[in-house]
């Protein structure tokens, strides 16, 4: 049975000193397991060929997507860099994204399947509750889009993202969400990828609460490296080869999967979180 938690829950406790320091070792043993694990990966299903947008996480650019997206490229999926820069947060980059996602929903002609990364994840989800029509499915990556108030983050984080964006995490999420409870599922397929051992964000800030196009996927490994992590990017290669029109969760009882997979949790549907 699903573990499942209270939202007033989920974005409390920023997680140990221990495994913020362990992030950048960490990050760097999952880089090197990719390159290891690739040959293995590579015979994930052939892709579609249906376009992927990537969103990469706060502080980052689409250089830290580049190897999830040259991966993609080599199923068969059209892989696509949200080419916004690096990504602050800030209020002109949330509308460049929005602008970008809108000129590639007229190139392409067909829904798109948006993967994001920490803050890209929670933007993905907006936009495709914004545009439920041109977003096929997302998958987020270690996004606290539970989270009011950013407690849940690393506080060295939290600071540095209202020194870089302008705005307090609360302000954000007030104009992200525009009255909307954020944490609230989405009206598309969303998976949520999350570690308990995330060195950056609370893994409950994480969760998407249980409905029937969401589901959450527990794996072991950091926060920043997650876009590089064996066990994520399976998931990814795995939801991406899903028929549009029959979403159905991740299944664990496939071959080894529960030996590498927990059993999830859930978070519980009490309203607006903050």
């Amino acid at each position: 049975m699903y573990e499942s938690l209270d939202t007033a829950e989920q974005g409390r406790g920023a997680p140990s000193p221990l495994l913020s320091l362990a992030e950048l070792p960490r990050t760097l043993c999952e880089a090197a397991g990719f390159g290891q694990f690739w040959p293995l990966l590579t015979q994930a299903p052939e892709g579609d060929g249906h376009p992927v947008l990537v969103l990469p996480g706060f502080t980052a650019s689409d250089a830290s997507t580049l190897p999830l997206r040259r991966f993609l490229d080599r199923l068969g999926y059209r892989t696509l860099p949200w080419e916004v820069g690096t990504n602050t947060g800030s209020l002109e980059v949330q509308s460049r994204m929005v602008l970008r996602f809108y000129r590639l929903v007229r190139t392409y002609r067909q829904p798109l399947t948006l993967i994001g990364q920490s803050l890209g994840g929670v933007f993905a989800r907006e936009i495709a509750r914004r545009f439920p029509d041109h977003v096929r499915s997302v998958i987020t990556l270690g996004s606290p889009f539970a989270s009011a108030d950013g407690r849940g983050a690393n506080p060295v984080v939290r600071q540095l993202f209202e020194r870089l964006s302008g705005l307090t995490v609360r302000e954000m999420r007030s104009r992200v969400r525009g009255g909307r409870d954020i944490g609230a599922p989405i009206p598309v397929p969303c998976t949520a990828v999350y570690s308990r051992t995330d060195g950056v964000v609370s893994w409950r800030a994480c969760l998407e609460r249980d409905a029937p196009l969401a589901e959450n996927v527990e794996i072991v490994g950091s926060h920043s490296g997650m876009a590089m992590n064996p066990a994520a990017v399976h998931v990814i290669a795995d939801r991406l080869a899903q028929p549009a029109d029959d979403w159905r969760r991740f299944d664990r009882s496939v071959g080894l999967r529960a030996l590498i997979y927990p059993e999830p949790s859930y978070a519980q549907d009490t309203g607006a979180a903050g």
